[in-house]
């Protein structure tokens, strides 16, 4: 939160200072300072207090910070993010009554004396000698400015903010160089202009607009002699004069300016005394700053863009160089983010998922063919409070998501079958799969040095009716796990690899896909719905992959200037074969046509995806696409200690949660409102020769039960086993421990949030 710049006043000490400075200060104006050109100051202390001549020449002046405001695609505001809540306006939109009230109450003779009021600080001088005290100081209007642009320069550092605030003569010679230098450049009216946009007014307000925005809801153009006379006394101090907290002390301090105003022949007498008759009139609008406040249920989109802009390079070489020109401000951000879509992400998880509930969901929309990410949203929303988290559980943690990502259970698989088409297998590939098998003795990675199996257990099938011999068609419609251990020690895991790292397949951490064949085939390491989105995205634009892109463009105003800032990216490249994608895109359609994802599956327009769930059943997953939109919809615990079974999730029993059962409808209704009233182009499927061989299993099944991931305390250890396998390609050995390599997300340790 912003540090504020005036207190409730001034300490002992601080008194003593301020008097010793005023002091000083008349003498040293009387030794020339008020007159450069006649010499220059023969006063120092000690060495404490530089030369008048030896000081920098130029007040470096940064850009005042202000608010940013992110759009959505259409021009939308979703949220207004800032350091200090600020909008410059020009003098002229400024009300010539608060205008008059600043200066009548902080530098009545303003426009009468140069950068330093020696009239004004020899009278202070008196009156703080008679009181023994500190009873008036002797800062001119440009003094102050000077001083908030030393403050403004400190940032949120608070070292910096007390060397800018600090009541020593040194600062006060500074204050005093500075000013001269800005009476020469800049001219009373642009000073009085920088002063009313640098100043705080409290509640946060920095400036005159966000003051006017934030005690009465209005401009700053239209502010009236009253309410200007308020917000030009808070100014002394914000803290004591607050009229939100004091209303009594911010009457009188207001009553005081209008008499002074008065006094100075800016209003007659009528109009002041009528003024301080009148009621303060607050009509306080409460500061929506950062992205807890957005609208249509996109603060986790609005966090990851945040994330982007402080990580991306492209906003500068350092972090410490794109926290500075974020905090700075003054940005409006355009984003990917679709009305439509992010309408549609909401309402369906809060149909289906109830914030209250066990467990929660993540749903990410990405468009194929260009990464633009159209809807990001969860069932529990942003915020600190009961059944609210501030984890994105559609990103990976370095965006703000869990620590690991979520198991994704058997919509890995596709990965596996992409790459073994990539192969040169064929589309009806064939294997034995039966219902229980013990797992591969060795499967070849991408070193010379194979996976070892040292377990001693087996895997299986969800059910025992899905035994082979079964083609990829069927194997992928039925999602039988004992299928894809046995592509993947056919083909071994280094095409998967390739596969998955063009797909820009990592872990929620950021590591690669370890080496296993529980990571490889049946999804037991964690990853993010974006990961996945955007991977499933390659498939329905015929093999080209492209990375996940947030933002549109950005302009920023800087002193009035507008300029357009560079923006990420997305980089696409091909990462298989469009024969490939294609098959690819004709297995998995069978998956929503008769499948485990028949339940998730949209009418009126062509569409794929797959199923997962894991061991357990503390993850569900739907992924998939249309050729113009992919989505990914996540279920389960953000801890991993929940398992779904015998459990009510958004009002609806589950004895047991399957990826086509849960969030399936939640990808069918968020998908299909997205693409409302848009094309429904076809996709280019192949012909797979699959002779009829008899239904096995019950297609509302995944067959991902025996995936990995999230049971930690005897599964990993289980899973493997010395024996034979079918097709398999097997030789050397190998230390099992690496099997655990980057498993840490696989001992129910999912996620956090």
């Amino acid at each position: 939160m912003p540090k504020k710049r005036s207190g409730g006043g001034l300490s002992p000490t601080q008194q003593a200072a301020k008097f010793l400075g005023v002091s000083v200060l008349a003498g040293a104006v009387l030794a020339g300072i008020a007159l450069p050109a006649f010499g220059a100051l023969g006063l120092a202390a000690k060495g404490s207090v530089e030369s008048f001549d030896e000081l920098p020449a130029n007040l470096k002046t940064p850009p005042l910070s202000q608010r940013t405001t992110i759009l959505d695609a259409e021009g939308g505001q979703i949220a207004t993010v800032y350091s200090r809540d600020r909008t410059v306006v020009d003098l002229k939109n400024i009300s010539p009554y608060m205008q008059k009230a600043i200066v009548a109450i902080e530098d009545s003779r303003f426009y009468e004396h140069g950068a330093v009021d020696l009239k004004g600080m020899l009278r202070a001088l008196n009156k703080n000698v008679q009181s023994s005290g500190v009873s008036q100081g002797a800062s001119t209007l440009t003094q102050q400015y000077v001083k908030n642009v030393f403050v403004e320069e400190a940032g949120d550092d608070p070292t910096k903010v007390a060397q800018a605030t600090q009541q020593t003569i040194g600062r006060k010679i500074k204050e005093l160089k500075y000013a001269i230098q800005v009476e020469e450049e800049l001219g009373k009216k642009k000073i009085l202009e920088n002063y009313l946009n640098i100043t705080f007014f409290g509640e946060q307000a920095y400036g005159v607009e966000a003051a006017s925005q934030r005690y009465f809801s209005t401009h700053a153009k239209d502010l009236t002699l009253p309410q200007a006379a308020l917000l030009a006394g808070i100014v002394q101090s914000p803290t004591v004069y607050d009229p939100v907290k004091d209303d009594v002390t911010a009457t009188n301090r207001r009553n005081v300016v209008l008499k002074r105003m008065a006094e100075v022949g800016d209003i007659t007498e009528a109009e002041a005394a009528k003024a301080q008759e009148s009621p303060l009139g607050l009509k306080v609008k409460q500061p929506k700053n950062g992205c807890i406040t957005a609208v249509k249920g996109a603060s986790f989109f609005c966090k990851y863009v945040e994330r982007v802009f402080l990580s991306d390079p492209v906003f500068g070489k350092t972090k410490e160089v794109r926290a500075k020109l974020w905090n700075q401000g003054g940005l409006t951000i355009r984003t990917t983010l679709e009305p439509q879509s992010q309408k549609s992400v909401q309402d369906s998880l809060k149909d289906h998922v109830y914030k209250s509930d066990k467990v929660a969901a993540a749903a990410t929309l990405v468009e194929p063919g260009t990464g633009k990410i159209l809807g990001m949203g969860q069932s529990k929303p942003y915020g600190y409070g009961k059944n609210e988290t501030e984890y994105n559980y559609s990103v990976n943690a370095s965006m703000g998501g869990s620590n690991y990502g979520f198991p994704t259970g058997s919509t890995f698989k596709p990965f596996v079958a992409a790459a073994a088409l990539e192969e040169g297998r064929p589309a009806n590939q064939s294997y034995p799969a039966p219902y229980e098998m013990p797992y591969p003795d060795t499967v070849q990675t991408c070193s010379s040095k194979p996976w070892t199996n040292q377990g001693n257990d087996k895997l299986e099938n969800e059910s025992e009716s899905e035994k082979g011999p079964y083609q990829l068609k069927k194997a992928m419609e039925l999602s039988v796990n004992t299928y894809f251990v046995q592509m993947l020690a056919d083909i071994g895991m280094c095409p998967v690899v390739k596969m998955t790292d063009k797909l820009g397949v990592v872990q929620g951490n950021g590591d690669k896909v370890p080496e296993v064949p529980s990571s490889m085939t049946l999804g037991s390491t964690g990853l993010s719905p974006l990961t996945m989105a955007t991977a499933y995205a390659a498939f329905a634009s015929r093999g080209m992959y492209c990375t996940p892109i947030a933002i549109e463009s950005i302009t920023q105003t800087v002193g009035g200037t507008k300029k357009s800032l560079e923006v990420p990216k997305s980089t696409c490249s091909r990462a298989m074969s469009e024969k490939t994608a294609d098959t690819i895109n004709t297995l998995l359609s069978g998956v929503t046509d008769s499948g485990t994802g028949k339940q998730a599956g949209l009418s009126g327009r062509a569409n794929a995806g797959k199923t997962g769930t894991t061991d357990s059943r503390k993850n569900a997953w739907f992924v998939g696409y249309t050729p113009n939109l992919a989505g990914a919809v996540w279920v389960g615990s953000a801890t991993q200690k929940v398992e779904m079974t015998n459990i009510t999730i958004g009002g609806v029993y589950h004895s047991q949660v399957y990826g086509g059962d849960t969030p399936g409808p939640i990808w069918r209704d968020a998908m299909t409102g997205a693409l409302e009233g848009k094309e429904a182009p076809p996709f280019n499927l192949v012909h797979i020769p699959n002779p009829p061989d008899k239904d096995r299993g019950d297609e509302n099944d995944d067959g991902d039960n025996g995936d990995t991931g999230d049971n930690g305390d005897g599964f990993l250890t289980g899973l493997l086993t010395n024996g034979t396998t079918n097709g398999g390609n097997s030789t050397g050995g190998n230390d099992g421990g690496t099997f655990f390599q980057g498993q840490s997300n696989g001992n129910g340790n999912g996620g956090r949030g």
